[in-house]
């Protein structure tokens, strides 16, 4: 059996899918970000960074795992699937996950910081990071011209672009001039499994849409996050 720690973000359903994908039995732990839960010594002594997601393997002497690219990787040599074994193909799968991890993940949240959360609109700051997240979908819609997936079959590298991709709107970046990334982002979206993970947790709002109330709160909250910081007395 599987903890899983974990909130409603691209980050936290990247494991979630990977989980339901597996097949892996797991317990839902929910932490509530804008309470701070996540800063709480029971979790800092899982995850020391105070960050979302992290696992802990019960069958494995209650091993923990932290980050959410360790996680995938955890789970995947653990069942021997969703990632090659063998060197090239491991090394394929590895490198478009890198690519989320060092690339996709932060500048489409620098993008949500400054285009969502901030008080003020500093254009420069929107203008960058929605421009470099728009340069990396473009790197992904020309690999994907001639791949059905990422690395050869689909993989966690695939689970961990789709996570963060599927939220272009809440980024402020379109993809409709992207048609290979389009097709790539509705066929892994149509899997059951897929659609198990994003509801575990189901977010509050719709971040593949834009402009309600729910969403208009929700950014509100962020927000006052955002300018609280992030040191363990503050409730991010």
């Amino acid at each position: 059996m599987i903890d899983l720690y974990t909130a409603a973000t691209p980050n936290g359903h990247k494991v979630s899918i990977a989980l339901e994908e597996l097949a892996l039995p797991y317990t839902l732990k929910v932490l509530d970000l804008s309470k701070g839960e996540q800063k709480l010594p029971d979790f800092l002594a899982i995850c020391p960074n105070g960050r979302i997601p992290a696992i802990v393997d019960r069958e494995a002497e209650d091993f923990a795992v932290f980050e959410s690219g360790a996680c995938l990787i955890y789970l995947a040599e653990k069942t021997g699937r969703l990632m090659p074994t063998d060197a090239k193909g491991r090394s394929r799968v590895l490198q478009w996950l890198m690519f989320q991890m060092g690339g996709i993940g932060p500048m489409m949240g620098q993008a949500n910081v400054f285009f969502r959360y901030f008080p003020e609109k500093i254009q420069p700051a929107i203008d960058r990071y929605q421009g470099e997240s728009k340069r990396l979908f473009t790197v992904l819609d020309g690999h994907l011209k001639d791949h059905e997936y990422l690395a050869g079959d689909y993989s966690i590298a695939d689970i961990a672009n789709w996570a963060w991709v599927r939220t272009h709107r809440w980024s402020g970046v379109a993809v409709d001039d992207l048609p290979h990334l389009k097709r790539w982002l509705e066929a892994i979206r149509q899997r059951p499994a897929v659609q198990r993970g994003i509801e575990a947790p189901p977010s509050r709002i719709n971040l593949t849409k834009d402009g309600d109330d729910a969403a208009k709160k929700f950014s509100e909250e962020a927000r006052k996050m955002v300018e609280m910081g992030q040191n363990k007395k503050d409730a991010s």
